[in-house]
């Protein structure tokens, strides 16, 4: 098995980072430029991404959080918390065909303190 991220090129790294600053809160540059929640979902579609290429993804993030969020426990759980829910969707959808119709996800999830807003 291959990592999940061998073969990123530097303008996916681009459009998860867009993501990412729309997720917390930045601008609606991905929804508005690359295609938002559905186009992430279908992006996904026929990756077939394991539990543990999940987990390792998820240690990533824990270890990106430890070095750039602030010392702040609460905050930390509940972003980690949003990537874990966000992980499992795109684990799940990735079982999926190309080309499968994901109906209307709706808008892309943005983290907030409440949950998802």
């Amino acid at each position: 098995m291959s990592p999940v991220f061998a073969n990123f090129t530097r303008t996916h790294i681009e459009h998860v980072a867009v993501w990412l600053a729309e997720v917390f809160g930045g601008p609606a540059r991905f929804t508005g430029e690359l295609g938002g929640h559905q186009a992430l979902l279908r992006a996904h579609l026929g990756l077939s991404i394991t539990e543990e290429q999940r987990t390792r993804w998820m240690e990533l993030m824990a270890a990106a959080a430890d070095k750039e969020l602030p010392e702040d426990e609460l905050l930390r759980r509940q972003v980690l918390e949003y990537f874990d829910w966000g992980t499992r969707i795109a684990r799940d959808v990735s079982a999926g065909p190309v080309g499968e119709d994901l109906g209307d996800p709706g808008p892309t999830p943005r983290w907030g303190w409440d949950g998802l807003m």
